[in-house]
């Protein structure tokens, strides 16, 4: 099978490429190196196509001879991050959205009608809660003045009790929160507008809080796990935001990856719909400060400090349902959080930005 894959050179596209080739797949690879993921130096390879998304529908060049011939795009490219802020907004509306929507119509006029898309938790904005008493509710964003407060939780419209989180499924609302949140559903509705009316097939994989061996360091790709573990490699104590109650999904990077390859054979296998969504999690919710607890006990680093800090956008709870990627793609995440946490802690990590 021939696979053209964006973002190769990335965290999970590197795990990607790998797992495919090991299979016997041709892979095509595609970076643009953004400076953003890979620092101001290019570490360009010799089978690695240097090229944009954005650029993918000149009619000639490169992108074009690439795409000839592909069966599936893989596409992992993307800016990510927390978003948080305004300035934010025109480079994920680039990188992601119109980069997604540029490669699709260059696939079209290729005659290329598969795709997996790496997509995000995030989507969902705040997971899924329920009040014992008056049952399943959506909270609205939480207030800034209940946050500078020191309460964190979502709460209950009608008797004001702290709502219990629940996995979410993936036919819950979509509800970004942030600038990246946005990005992110752009790309499944172009993805799934491209679907439909090229009468072709695309599976997206909302990933949750991905971690492993090769995660970039101190890079605004870096991800919670990293940055506790650059500040106990610096001595210093991981922080944590909020309370540290924050319920979240890790999940390896090598199951993440795995999801991908069984995700290129049901939608390169006809077996899939047009388009569908899948949580990549590994199904073991952990709290965020028991994440910086177990990389703290085995590095023998300094203990978690729980500043009572918040950022916006952040939401309270989100973890997801494993069940439908376990049934239609046969996915189950194999690395368990507190295993994989813990050889996380002294994992080979990317250097730093720059170095």
């Amino acid at each position: 099978m021939r696979v053209l894959l964006t973002g190769s050179s990335g965290f999970i596209g590197a795990q990607v490429d790998e797992q495919l080739k090991a299979r016997g797949d041709e892979v095509v690879r595609v970076d643009a190196l953004i400076p953003e993921a890979h620092g101001p130096h290019r570490y360009a390879d010799e089978d690695l196509h240097v090229l944009d998304v954005r650029d993918a529908g000149q009619d000639s060049g490169e992108w074009a001879d690439l795409l000839d011939g592909v069966d599936v795009v893989c596409h992992q490219a993307a800016m990510v991050g927390a978003g948080v802020t305004v300035a934010d907004l025109p480079s994920y509306a680039g990188h992601n959205d119109l980069g997604t929507a540029v490669l699709l119509a260059a696939m079209h006029e290729r005659g290329v009608d598969a795709l997996v898309l790496a997509s995000s938790m995030v989507v969902y904005g705040e997971g899924r809660y329920a009040c014992q008493e008056h049952g399943e509710q959506q909270p609205p964003a939480r207030s800034r003045a209940a946050l500078d407060g020191g309460d964190f939780e979502n709460h209950c419209a009608h008797c004001c009790r702290a709502l219990a989180w629940e996995l979410v499924p993936e036919d819950a609302r979509l509800d970004p929160r942030s600038s990246y949140a946005a990005s992110k559903v752009a790309q499944e509705h172009y993805t799934l507008a491209w679907a439909r009316q090229a009468g072709a097939r695309a599976i997206g994989l909302r990933y949750h809080n991905v971690y492993g061996p090769g995660m970039p360091r101190d890079t605004p790709y870096s991800g919670v796990a990293a940055i506790f573990r650059s500040s106990l490699e610096a001595g210093r104590a991981p922080r944590v935001f909020e309370d540290g109650g924050q319920m979240r999904d890790f999940v390896h990077v090598h199951d993440v990856a795995r999801a991908n390859v069984l995700a290129i054979d049901a939608v390169t296998q006809r077996s899939a719909e047009s388009w569908s969504t899948y949580n990549v999690c590994s199904g073991t919710p952990v709290p965020i400060l028991r994440v910086a607890e177990l990389l703290a006990e085995t590095s023998g680093g300094p203990q978690p400090e729980v500043s009572g800090d918040y950022r916006s956008g952040d939401v309270r709870h989100v973890v997801a349902s494993p069940r439908l990627a376990t049934a239609e793609l046969g996915f189950t995440a194999q690395i368990a959080p507190d295993q994989g946490i813990v050889e996380f802690a002294t994992a080979p990590l990317r250097p730093s930005v720059g170095k």
